[in-house]
């Protein structure tokens, strides 16, 4: 798929498109991976950045062509020209911040109004950090819209290539595609706290087998 002013390459490509509110580590997701830093391409029509990253799979090689919103998301909503011809999306929160899992639902609207049964993954980042407001427990968006959720956190790598990977088996139909070259990551900014993290994960799991709270109870916070 061309996109405009992209290069075409002769391995599978896919429109990545990232939302969520501003400040909530997007660029800096995308930018961890480094040809995402060096081979970006700006899309001033739309006011977006187009960053290419590439994935050495048992497939092959894929390539993401990661939307970001430069942000824009600060004037209220994007134009419907950033999420058309979406193949799959990545939706993120902060969760440090409260408000900005409370506008999950309000992206997700907005991105499948155009983009019909695509692959969403929902990430929660910024786990890093340790006054985190949202607990993995409380994250329930994706359970009732069958979205994957994953905690990440962009600048110590942790979880970098699994919205990735996830998508990327959905988009091939075969959940036996593997990457088999780890993406060339910049070095981490921080280091995260692994058994706290580890005991958030446990915690999500068990929630899983809970039933969903009520509409409008997505965030039950002690």
């Amino acid at each position: 798929m061309a996109l405009p002013n992209q290069p075409t390459v002769d391995y599978p490509s896919f429109k990545l498109v990232i939302v969520g509110d501003g400040g909530t580590g997007k660029t800096t997701f995308v930018k961890r991976h480094v040809t995402g830093e060096f081979k970006k391409r700006y899309e001033p029509t739309i006011g977006v950045e187009v960053r290419p990253l590439d994935f050495d799979t048992n497939f092959g090689k894929i390539r993401f062509y990661c939307w970001d919103t430069a942000g824009q998301e600060k004037f209220g909503g994007l134009r419907d020209g950033y999420y058309i011809h979406g193949n799959c999306a990545i939706i993120m929160f902060d969760v440090t911040a409260r408000l900005t899992y409370k506008n999950v639902p309000t992206w997700h609207r907005d991105l499948t109004r155009v983009c019909e049964n695509i692959p969403i993954v929902l990430c929660g980042n910024k786990v890093d950090v340790k006054t985190r407001q949202i607990k993995a427990k409380q994250v329930t968006f994706h359970r009732k819209k069958s979205l994957q959720y994953y905690e990440i956190s962009a600048k110590s790598n942790y979880n970098f290539e699994k919205p990735f990977l996830y998508l990327a088996r959905k988009l091939a139909g075969d959940p036996s595609l593997q990457f088999v070259a780890m993406p060339a990551k910049q070095p981490p900014e921080v280091q995260i706290d692994m058994a706290a993290q580890q005991q958030q994960e446990l915690e999500l799991e068990a929630a899983s087998k809970q039933p969903l709270p009520d509409d409008g109870d997505d965030l039950l916070f002690d």
